[in-house]
């Protein structure tokens, strides 16, 4: 049994960002791979639009979400509506909290085989710092490296989809599914 590789994508909670995270989707679900996100508005929204609305994609949107109080539901304002597999987690740190033990930002890092960062805040900073901690290889969609203040150096930076296909495609080829089988990024 073979997996599809899943490549993360995260950004702002409540800006979309929306030509950006559109072309990114529709590519991403175009090369046959898991979309993960937070779940929620913004980039995590528009992106899983995009890739759930592409026609024949093998890949799922899966959203990593934050409980209520109750642990029994996701916080409201989750999962946004093109989430097929939710994670509920009950881990509730996040913004400047959001590389504490305490967040679910760790299963977003370690579970990508790549991420790119989309234009964010805290939240994403952290996720940026937690793909650096985890040596997740990493690279940054923005315009300028004061789209996620803070940047870290030395992460990638790409202010074009080709380039961040260039990147993603270098990094997924390495992936290895299943014995004598790679991943063909498109």
């Amino acid at each position: 049994m073979s997996r599809l590789p899943v490549v993360g994508v995260m950004g702002s909670g409540s800006r979309p960002y929306r030509e950006r995270s559109s072309a990114l989707g529709r590519w991403l679900a175009e090369c046959g791979v898991h979309l993960l996100t937070g779940g929620g508005g913004g980039v995590m929204a528009a992106v899983s639009q995009s890739f759930y609305d592409t026609p024949n994609r093998r890949g799922l949107v899966l959203g990593i979400l934050p409980c209520d109080e109750s642990l029994e539901k996701p916080k409201s304002g989750y999962p946004n509506q093109w989430v097929e597999i939710p994670v509920l987690t009950n881990l509730p740190s996040s913004g400047e909290r959001g590389t504490d033990p305490t967040s679910r930002n760790h299963i977003n890092a370690l579970t990508s085989d790549v991420i790119v960062a989309l234009p964010g805040d805290a939240g994403t900073l952290s996720e940026v710092r937690l793909a650096v901690r985890y040596g997740r290889p990493i690279i940054a969609f923005v315009e300028s490296d004061q789209e996620i203040p803070g940047l870290p150096d030395g992460v990638s930076i790409a202010s074009s989809l080709a380039g961040v296909r260039t990147f993603v495609r270098t990094h997924l080829e390495g992936v290895q599914l299943q014995p004598g089988q790679r991943v063909s990024v498109k």
